[in-house]
């Protein structure tokens, strides 16, 4: 290549530059409360928008504090999503969409809500995206979302929506199967809080917790000894092979009950947020997975 082609070559390179970069500053920013939100967002509208999180991974909804700088990534958002139903304490996410002005989705709306005992009534437990179905309606939510933001690339969420619904139907039907390899009277999963009502419903399975969902409410008053006792007696009664501590829940707790009923524990499953970045769990479908390879393995 002669002097003269390099020099109109690098020239090209410098004139196009600043078009690109124009381009991937101005896509359309969503932010989200928790990481499972946002990666239903992510596979919806893979590069068309910037997704965000509040939340990284391993961090509690429940108990997460507003930081300075949340503010800040909220009110450069085109589209806010929350959980909703309280799982983010205090609707914090709520809270600072509404402060600085910006449209807020709800995901869980459309689910059928659970009720936890012991909780408020009225209190739907929030955790519904560990149903595979419920999933699938945060999905639809954000879909419908996208589009009245983007209505130009609506032809492009909704074929994005529909091959992650499909996969989200697979994994249904993976994980009944899978569960189908307890023994029924072992189908009993011990957690550190009341994170799997969801999935135990969808799945067959019973949920023996020591706390409710509220973590930072229970684990501040402390466990009660009655919901203590009643947890090992659930244990000591059916059999408990194992029971699990969670990544984004303090495990002492859940350890010295395993040592008083005298099971082991079985491993740790992702509950209230997914996996780091280039781990098993980092997305929806490969946490749903790790944690139904670690439940099965330990209890059938």
């Amino acid at each position: 290549m002669t002097h003269a082609c390099r020099l109109a070559s690098a020239l090209i390179v410098t004139l196009l530059l600043p078009l690109t970069l124009s381009a991937e500053e101005t896509r359309p920013v969503i932010v989200c409360s928790t990481t499972q939100v946002a990666d239903f967002a992510r596979q919806v509208v893979g590069d068309r928008m910037e997704v965000k999180s509040v939340l990284a991974a391993g961090q509690d909804p429940h108990l997460y504090e507003k930081k300075p700088g949340d503010a800040q990534l909220v009110s450069g958002a085109d589209l806010c999503l929350e959980n909703g139903w309280h799982l983010e304490g205090n609707d914090w996410m709520r809270k600072l969409a509404t402060q600085t002005g910006r449209p807020i989705v709800t995901c869980v709306e459309g689910c059928q809500p659970l009720q936890v005992p012991g909780v408020d009534e009225g209190m739907h437990d929030p955790h519904a995206w560990f149903s595979c179905t419920n999933a699938a309606i945060y999905v639809r939510n954000i879909r419908d979302a996208v589009v009245k933001l983007d209505p130009d690339h609506a032809d492009e969420y909704r074929s994005r929506a529909a091959l992650y619904l499909d996969q989200l139907r697979t994994l249904h039907s993976w994980i009944v199967r899978e569960v189908n390899n307890i023994p029924v009277e072992q189908r009993v999963l011990v957690t550190s809080h009341d994170a799997f009502n969801y999935f135990c419903h969808a799945y067959g399975m019973k949920s023996a917790t020591p706390v409710g969902w509220s973590t930072g409410k229970e684990i501040g008053a402390g466990i009660s000894p009655q919901r203590r006792q009643e947890t090992i007696d659930s244990i000591r009664e059916h059999h408990v092979k194992a029971i699990f501590v969670e990544t984004s829940v303090n495990p002492t707790m859940v350890r010295e009950i395993a040592r008083e009923a005298g099971v082991k524990i079985g491993g740790e499953l992702y509950s209230d947020s997914m996996g780091a970045p280039d781990t098993a769990g980092e997305t929806y479908i490969g946490m749903m997975r790790e944690n139904v390879l670690t439940i099965v393995q330990s209890l059938k």
